[in-house]
């Protein structure tokens, strides 16, 4: 397969399977100017050129593959345990490449009882398994972006690699295994996002999403509550049987942001999606270095802590405004008071001012018909007052209202539901003080990674997940978003490097391989 022989090819001599790549880019010349090809139409040319040129493409690196041949060793090969291996021998491998199908022949130095050890596939980081590491990254990326059927139809579309669905599945499951570490590495070497800019705020937002999943892998609590529950129909769930076959995913978001300086004025403006009174609405400054991941796997109080460690990395001597907005989640705001005192944080939560609208907009109805102007009036004006700090007495005076018009219990349970929530989080209602503070009071950051994250990838018709699989695919999808898989992907592979090579070998030190160029006939003017 290697023989590198010397035979003259179209610009000078070369070894043997550089020849064979020449001889297919002449192949390829040859048809451009043939009758056949002055027929076709562009499109169907730039096909034909896509094809013809990964067939190039395979032979160069099949060649180079051959290049590096036989791959001996220029001192003795001494395996992890501290065994010498002595016997070798020629072994052959393929490897499923962006380009097709290639083949290496490598010394394997093997002992009876073990695994051969190949110090060429250390010396070019080869996978252990068939697929290579750029297949798998596009599999990767790929499987983050759709479904797993979709990925592989994808990769065997664009590239040469022939990836089955199953085997893909597998591959993403490896791809994201270095997740944690990645960030905890970027930590500890001080090489994540620059600190804020003075004045500016760090923020720390948090919600999570269900994801429906196979029912060995619900949490303990939801798996005894989908068994206690006998579904309507035998072939599929109906509505709301879906609430007991879901697995809360944890998400998170830090960033840090500019002060955005606003009146209760313009807020309402934006909200109503009105012109603004005075001139242009200010610009709203955009999240810089922004992160988001999420997680079925951990706990939220795990996930919760990841996000103050990012925080703080960003800002280890608490020099900015730290600010938190949710939605009303007890449990998280319990756990984000805590971690605030754990890490001696001063943070202010604020609750997203669009999840308390909705709250009087179903209050709303009790006084005006569905879709009258004066229901918006109503919403509206105490929307205001709200946003001006007057959110108690917005809640005494509606249920001051419902009880002079006399309203049925049924009607006015909206309103005291509607006031009891604006007085249990009143502490967290201050927006007159966050707006002059220039601080964020609505969550679309981390609803718009709940959507991105999760629902849009896993909350597919029909899908039932499994843990690992969409613990992958989830953090995937947090590396693109952020901007950190290219990143990711080279730690991954140095990681792989020491996973699959230098640790089979004594002291995690492969041993050198011989130059094959030394060994080679020169060429000849």
């Amino acid at each position: 397969m290697s023989t590198l022989a010397v035979v003259r090819g179209r610009g000078g001599e070369a070894p043997e399977p550089l020849a064979r790549s020449r001889e297919e880019v002449e192949r390829t010349e040859q048809f451009l100017t043939s009758e056949e090809a002055r027929q076709l139409k562009h499109s169907d040319m730039e096909r034909e050129i896509e094809e013809r040129g990964r067939a190039v493409m395979r032979e160069w690196m099949q060649a180079w593959l051959e290049l590096q041949e036989p791959g001996e060793t220029e001192e003795p090969v001494v395996d992890a345990e501290g065994s010498e291996r002595t016997r070798k021998r020629a072994q052959s491998r393929e490897l499923e490449t962006i380009f097709g199908t290639l083949t290496l022949e490598r010394t394997g130095y093997g002992t009876p009882g073990k695994e051969s050890l190949h110090p060429l596939d250390g010396k070019l980081n080869l996978s252990v398994e068939r697929y290579s590491l750029e297949v798998r990254r596009r599999a990767a990326e790929e499987a983050a972006k759709h479904s797993f059927a979709e990925a592989a139809k994808t990769l065997a579309r664009y590239t040469g690699a022939h990836v089955p669905q199953r085997q893909l599945e597998e591959l993403v499951q490896r791809a994201a295994v270095d997740f944690d570490d990645f960030y905890e590495t970027r930590r500890q070497e001080g090489t994540g996002p620059p600190p804020g800019k003075p004045g500016s705020l760090m923020v720390i937002t948090t919600d999570a999403k269900g994801v429906v999943m196979r029912k060995e892998d619900l949490r303990r609590a939801t798996r005894k509550a989908a068994a206690k529950k006998e579904p309507k129909l035998r072939t599929r769930l109906t509505r709301g049987e879906k609430t007991g076959r879901k697995r809360m995913a944890t998400v998170a978001s830090v960033y840090t942001v500019r002060r955005h300086e606003r009146t209760p004025e313009q807020v309402l403006e934006a909200l109503a999606r009105t012109a603004p009174k005075d001139g242009e609405r200010p610009k709203r400054p955009r999240p810089e270095h922004k992160r988001v991941w999420a997680s079925l796997e951990k706990e939220p109080h795990e996930v919760l802590e990841e996000a103050f460690h990012e925080a703080l990395d960003r800002d280890f001597d608490r020099q900015l405004t730290w600010v938190s907005v949710v939605d009303g989640n007890e449990h998280q705001l319990k756990l984000l008071e805590a971690l605030a005192k754990h890490y001696g944080v001063q943070l202010t939560i604020a609750l997203d001012i669009i999840h308390v609208s909705e709250y009087l907009w179903k209050a709303g109805h009790a006084f005006a018909a569905e879709g009258s102007p004066e229901l918006e009036a109503w919403v509206f004006e105490r929307l205001g007052r709200i946003l001006r700090g007057g959110a108690s007495q917005v809640a005494a005076g509606m249920r001051r209202s419902a009880t002079k018009r006399g309203l049925a219990r049924d009607k006015r349970r909206p309103v005291d539901t509607c006031a009891d929530y604006l007085l249990k989080y009143r502490a967290y209602l201050a927006y007159d003080r966050y707006l002059t503070a220039g601080m964020p009071i609505a969550s679309g950051v981390i609803e718009g990674a709940c959507r991105h994250l999760v629902k849009d990838r896993l909350a597919v018709t029909g899908a039932r997940w499994r843990l690992r699989g969409a613990e992958a695919v989830l953090r995937l999808r947090a590396l693109r978003s952020s901007g950190d898989f290219d990143a990711y992907w080279r730690f991954h592979e140095a990681r792989e490097h020491e996973r699959n090579h230098q640790a089979r070998y004594a002291d995690a030190r492969l041993p050198a391989v011989t130059d094959p160029r030394k060994s080679r006939p020169k060429l000849v003017e």
